[in-house]
């Protein structure tokens, strides 16, 4: 699948990978999550437009815009990289000059993952294994005391997940695996190429 077609679509530039390293072992390097993948998860997987997401690690900010054009859904990038932040402002600056209904609706926060403080309207979160399990833990944590404040139904969207990730939702959590969403080009030879959804 093309994806300059996909950014052309949008008046956006989310294509390339990070170049270098992150200084913090915790936080990964960038890769956006493929158009080809976004493609078949939701086409399973709908939101409406009540919905709130947040994309930790969103790097330029592919998902937020995709999801927005497709659901006119909230979306809040979390980036801790300012060079990815700025990117992502350039491009919603130009997405909005397309789909200008979506100015109160698409958000990016410079910031680390940990940092972020929870909407208590937030009731998807979406990870692209941005981080080590430490961070993981500390943001899980975070949703968790949210929902105590304000209970809803939260959902976890998990790409190329670790075994990490796993291990702690399934065995410290009461996160429920409900969906399992198989990339079938790549899947037969790398089987993280997957998504997970948990709900809460």
């Amino acid at each position: 699948m093309d994806e300059r077609f996909y950014d052309g679509m949008l008046n956006i530039k989310t294509a390339g990978d990070q170049k270098g390293f992150n200084r913090s072992m915790h936080y990964y390097r960038y890769e956006p999550t493929p158009y080809s993948a976004l493609k078949l998860l939701f086409e399973k997987y709908e939101l409406t437009s009540s919905d709130r997401i947040v994309d930790f690690g969103c790097g330029k900010g592919r998902l937020n815009f995709y999801l927005h054009y497709l659901f006119n859904a909230t979306v809040v990038g979390v980036e801790m990289n300012e060079t990815f932040y700025r990117e992502a402002l350039e491009s919603r600056k130009n997405y909005l000059k397309k789909h200008s209904h979506g100015k109160d609706k698409i958000h990016f926060l410079h910031c680390l993952a940990e940092e972020y403080h929870i909407n208590p309207m937030d009731n998807h979160f979406y990870f692209f294994n941005p981080f080590s399990i430490q961070i993981f833990t500390k943001v899980i944590n975070h949703i968790l005391k949210s929902v105590e404040n304000t209970e809803r139904e939260i959902t976890l969207i998990l790409y190329y997940p670790s075994e990490d990730y796993i291990y702690f939702l399934e065995n410290q959590t009461t996160f429920v695996l409900t969906e399992e969403v198989i990339l079938p080009s790549v899947y037969e030879h790398n089987q993280n190429e997957r998504f997970l959804i948990y709900r809460l």
